[in-house]
This record gives C-alpha cells, sequence and structure tokens, in this order.
C-alpha cells in the first residue's frame, strides 16, 4: 500500500480554489536545501495506520471535499501511486498532484488520471544540482515538465509551475533565464513562493534561516518583463 508520510484532511491551499485532503507520501531522492519536509526524505517512519487510515477518513468525507492531493515527499517515488490515485477517483474525488518531477516514465503513466498538477520548477534547469544536491537533476525535471505540458494540451490538465525563492539558491540572472525559458515553453503564468523555515538544526539549513530575504523589486521586474504573469506568494 502507499506509504503515507502524513495527512491533512482539509486544506484550501494546496489546490487554488478546491477544497481538498493532502495525502504526504513518505520518500524523496533529492535532498534541497530549503526542504521543509525534510522527514518525508527517507522511506522510514510514515503515519501509524497509513493508507488505510487516509481511506477511512476519505469514506466519511465524500461529497464534502473537491478533491485529494498527493503530495510529499516525490508522490511518484511510490509505486503504490497510481492504484491510490484510481482508489480516489473511485471515490468520486478529482485528484491533484504535487511534485518536482524527478521520474518523468512513472509521472507520465499517472498524468491521464490527474485533474491538476502542482510542478516544481527549482530553478534553471542547468542549475539544479545548486538547490537539489544531486547531479544532473535538472534533466529528469525539464523531461517531466515536456510531459507535462503534453499533457495540458492533450487533455486540458490544469498545471501550476513554481519556484521556492532563496537569495543563497538564486541569482537575479538564473532567475531572468528560468522566466525566458518558461515563457519560451509557453508557460504564461509562474509563481514564486518563499522559503519556509521549518525549523531544522541543520548548519546548512540555519544558513538559508539567516540569510532569507524576498526577492527585490528590481528582480521581480525584470522577470515580468520577460512576458510571464509573475504571483509572488
Amino acid at each position: 500500500m502507499l506509504k503515507v508520510g502524513g495527512f491533512t484532511p482539509l486544506s484550501t491551499t494546496d489546490w487554488p480554489g478546491q477544497l481538498a485532503a493532502v495525502v504526504f507520501v513518505q520518500g524523496c531522492p533529492w535532498r534541497c536545501h530549503y526542504c521543509h519536509n525534510a522527514e518525508l526524505q527517507t522511506r522510514e517512519g510514515g503515519l501509524p495506520g497509513g493508507w488505510l487510515q487516509v481511506l477511512g477518513t476519505l469514506a466519511r468525507r465524500q461529497g464534502l471535499l473537491d478533491g485529494v492531493v498527493f503530495s510529499g515527499g516525490e508522490p511518484t517515488l511510490d509505486p503504490d501511486l497510481p492504484d491510490a490515485i484510481q482508489t480516489v477517483r473511485g471515490m468520486g474525488f478529482k485528484v491533484g498532484l504535487h511534485t518536482a518531477g524527478v521520474y518523468p516514465e512513472r509521472l507520465a503513466s499517472v498524468l491521464p488520471f490527474v485533474d491538476w498538477i502542482g510542478f516544481d520548477v527549482k530553478t534553471d534547469f542547468a542549475r539544479y544540482e545548486d538547490v537539489t544536491a544531486i547531479p544532473r537533476s535538472g534533466v529528469p525535471a525539464w523531461r517531466s515538465l515536456q510531459g507535462v505540458l503534453e499533457a495540458v494540451k492533450q487533455q486540458g490538465l490544469a498545471l501550476e509551475v513554481r519556484t521556492t525563492w532563496h537569495p543563497q539558491l538564486h541569482n537575479d540572472d538564473s532567475m531572468v533565464d528560468l522566466a525566458r525559458t518558461l515563457v519560451h515553453l509557453g508557460i504564461s503564468e509562474w509563481v514564486l513562493q518563499p522559503f519556509q523555515d521549518a525549523h531544522v538544526q541543520t548548519a546548512r539549513h540555519d544558513e538559508l534561516r539567516e540569510t532569507w530575504s524576498a526577492p527585490s523589486s528590481a528582480l521581480l521586474q525584470r522577470l515580468r518583463d520577460t512576458g510571464v504573469a509573475l504571483a509572488v506568494r
């Protein structure tokens, strides 16, 4: 069964415009420096009761929720994600998915059954290792985004592309490069979201906590000048 690391019975923010439950899938192969769900990185641990407990709660909320979002961690890591998606669809829920595009083939296999996707673009694709700490991690992310954009065209998949900003991990020029890439791909809307302090006690996270600042107005204007419609959370 799906390895569940956490569960939120009701969220109004994880799927814009929808009332959704959020299932946090345990496990992620990347080690993003700003990760605020570090407890979900390994496959160890998890929610007592796990997937069966989640299903019990969802059964009581049929007709009250619009959908279920699978988040993480990286939900496409779990081989039981396709079955879990089919199960909640069979209960009458729409399906949302948060992903960083770590596994392009696995993502492609579930896209036909997903109604909305929140795709995390870490940085300019040539600089992914700066954020993920994993060499060549931009390659699968790029392939996955191509597949998602094709699904947007073919099946009307709803898409939100977002990037978590931190001045220690991104510079202005790399962000402008990314904005231009997104516009070239036909992505008209882009969300910048702030670093979230997860109170992780590591030297790197302490540094990020101490050096956080919002993107400057000059940078935001440069990004908007590329033609992308930029939203800042």
